[in-house]
């Protein structure tokens, strides 16, 4: 093991298995490097055929980065190493993404930000019925990283927009229909996935993951799915700020509850994150995506609010930011458009 990472190859199928499971597998550095060196490594050993992620832990398959070691770079002044961090993860998540080989993962229990960027990026991407998966960047004050906005941009209607600004949590038959998943397994089948996946090595990703899912999978009913239909009208607004008023206007419960989440979040993040969603469907082209949010990303570390959002939610935990600006109608459009835009 190295770096809280572990790997094994057996039967053509090579497992890497994040193992901080402390700290529900948040990734550091070093375990981002070690997970590339390992795919990188893969990509031309004949003897694996299948790539398998797995999180260690009852709790999660990896609740993200390392949200500590994020503030630590921020107050210091290390923005620019930071940075060269997250271009690593990005790198990273396009290697997954575009695989020589089947990568199949296991999104077991909580699943977020970066966790989401390793497992839903996947070929083949199984949840249990414990699974929760959020994209919540924008509850500290940053947006949706790790490709996560191409994953929103090619959800269903206006699901994207809606679940990056409320930074809201999907079970996993929400993540299925949202695009973030494929099928789900019951707990107890874990095992038989992994003494299946042997027999199916291989076969294209996608053959691979009907197979088990046709041998495995369960039934999933998404309350997301449900909701959709105000969820399209609502979200399809132009602004942030329009979109408030329009949830304020429906006077529903759903609207309510989805109004309060969002004035809950960085007003910044959340007009950034609506942005950059909505550039990510126009193009949806993952490269440009991450690259669009690397930009994002250097913009947001200079920024007050994700300093402060990462001290309210996870440093001194007393949930009470303090944003600048503090509301949607105080935020300057034309400077967030400026680095959304594509700078060539």
């Amino acid at each position: 093991m190295s770096h809280h990472v572990s790997s094994t190859v057996a039967d053509g199928l090579g497992i890497i298995t994040l193992d901080r499971p402390s700290k529900i597998n948040a990734l550091t550095g070093g375990m981002l490097r070690e997970l590339a060196r390992t795919l990188t490594t893969w990509a031309d050993n004949p003897a694996v055929k299948t790539v398998l992620l797995l999180g260690n832990g009852e709790r999660g398959f990896c609740a993200g980065g390392d949200i500590k070691d994020f503030h630590t770079a921020i107050v210091s002044g290390n923005h620019s190493d930071f940075t060269g961090i997250l271009a690593g993860e990005f790198a990273m998540n396009l290697i997954i993404a575009t695989y020589p080989k089947p990568v199949a993962s296991m999104m077991h229990g909580l699943t977020m930000g970066g966790g989401v960027g390793l497992g839903s990026h996947a070929g083949i991407r199984i949840v249990a019925p414990n699974s929760k998966l959020a994209m919540p960047e924008v509850k500290i004050g940053y947006s949706p990283d790790v490709g996560g906005t191409h994953l929103l941009g090619n959800a269903p209607g206006r699901l994207g927009e809606y679940l990056a600004m409320t930074g809201t949590t999907m079970d996993a038959a929400d993540a299925i229909h949202a695009g973030f998943a494929d099928f789900m397994v019951a707990a107890e089948d874990f095992d038989d996935v992994l003494a299946t996946l042997p027999d199916l090595a291989g076969l294209p990703a996608l053959e691979t993951s009907m197979a088990l899912e046709i041998l495995l999978g369960k039934p999933a009913r998404s309350d997301l799915a449900a909701r959709q239909p105000w969820i399209d009208d609502m979200f399809s607004a132009p602004t942030s700020a329009t979109i408030l008023e329009r949830l304020d206007a429906a006077g529903h419960a759903g609207a309510r509850e989805a109004a309060e989440m969002i004035r809950a979040n960085s007003p910044l993040g959340v007009e950034t994150a609506l942005q950059a969603v909505r550039a990510a469907r126009s193009e949806n082209h993952l490269r440009s995506a991450l690259e669009r949010e690397l930009r994002i990303a250097a913009f947001l570390m200079h920024e007050p609010d994700l300093a402060e959002g990462i001290r309210a939610q996870v440093i001194d935990k007393d949930r009470n930011p303090a944003w600048n600006p503090a509301s949607a109608t105080e935020l300057d459009l034309e400077r967030i458009a400026a680095v959304i835009a594509d700078p060539a």
